[in-house]
């Protein structure tokens, strides 16, 4: 195989916060795999949270790039654990496991969701995110985008007047995503308050390890949690099964779709509500999350919507959320 490795400095239409910071770019890395005439496309971005830059993800695989260019591909799930054995962070070995699976797709000249025998007639829709700012400013996002569900990010002194001023101004499904900022008292406290306000669920309410607020939450909470920072690996999703009522599972974190199709099998057998998001990726990262739609429940796939500029084309997200999926094969990434 070839590779190749390219960063690119994503900018976002206006500022996006949430309980832990705010930016107005995002960094990416995307990895291309070329064999036998097909490219495959993959992506991961940087995090500080995650304490993971396109500079460092640049490194490792950089170290590792004459044994992945020699490397007998046959699978995904064979070049991911290759990448596994190599002790590659997980960002990494992301953005090289999207990119073979755009790659081995292209090569069998099929969709990754036919690969993997599912049907794309029915998926659910995508949220769309508003960050936290000014109430003037977050339904001033929302008038910009009219859209059928708002993942609403919190974090403040004021959470709960927030979400009933933004309900003044449109009959959109919401969902709160607080990003670790409450505790568990504020979380049984304000789940009443905001399923009158039309909220389906709340997601990572508490700190990724108060597992045992979590289990005062499961117990007490009227709305449906969700994990996300509880939630980054494989073996998370057995303790998660105890103190939520489903888990998202990010791609970046997780390292990938090989793993993510066990978390969410694993999920599944567990009872747990399937969600799937995402890290503001282009439509490079997007279009991978896009081929396990039949499998969710849920999904955050609004990454390339938020960005002032793409960079690639693949899925294609309608003004309604209808997903229009490529018609090439792979997850179906061509960049611009």
């Amino acid at each position: 195989m070839q590779i190749s490795l390219k960063k690119y400095i994503l900018p976002l239409k206006h500022t996006f916060s949430i309980s832990r910071e705010s930016h107005d770019f995002q960094d990416s890395l995307i990895v291309g795999l070329s064999l036998n005439g097909k490219t495959g496309y993959g992506e991961a971005t940087s995090n500080p949270y995650y304490k993971i830059t396109v500079e460092s993800m640049i490194a490792e695989i950089s170290a590792i790039q004459n044994e992945i260019e020699v490397f007998d591909f046959d699978s995904p799930e064979a070049f991911h654990q290759f990448l596994v054995e190599k002790e590659l962070t997980n960002f990494a070995i992301c953005a090289l496991d999207l990119a073979a699976h755009d790659l081995y797709g292209k090569l069998q000249g099929k969709p990754l969701y036919t690969i993997w025998g599912t049907d794309t007639s029915i998926y659910p829709k995508t949220n769309y995110t508003i960050g936290i700012a000014s109430i003037e400013k977050m339904v001033s996002k929302m008038k910009e985008t009219p859209w059928p569900i708002y993942k609403i990010k919190l974090g403040t002194n004021d959470d709960v007047a927030i979400v009933r001023e933004l309900r003044k101004h449109s009959d959109a499904i919401f969902r709160i995503d607080a990003n670790c900022a409450w505790t568990a008292e504020e979380a049984i406290h304000n789940a009443p308050l905001l399923k009158d306000l039309g909220v389906e669920f709340l997601e990572q309410p508490l700190k990724a390890n108060d597992w045992s607020g979590m289990e005062q939450v499961m117990h007490y909470s009227v709305l449906p949690v969700i994990a996300d920072e509880s939630c980054i690996v494989e073996a998370d999703v057995e303790k998660c099964g105890l103190h939520f009522n489903g888990i998202n599972i990010k791609l970046t974190k997780c390292g990938g779709l090989t793993p993510a199709l066990r978390m969410i099998k694993k999920g599944k057998e567990m009872g747990l509500k399937i969600m799937v998001g995402c890290m503001t990726e282009s439509t490079v990262g997007i279009s991978a999350i896009a081929q396990l739609l039949p499998q969710l429940d849920y999904v955050d796939m609004d990454g390339a919507m938020l960005l002032k500029e793409d960079i690639a084309d693949g899925v294609i997200i309608k003004s309604n959320g209808e997903v229009l999926f490529p018609s090439i094969a792979g997850s179906g990434v061509t960049l611009n």
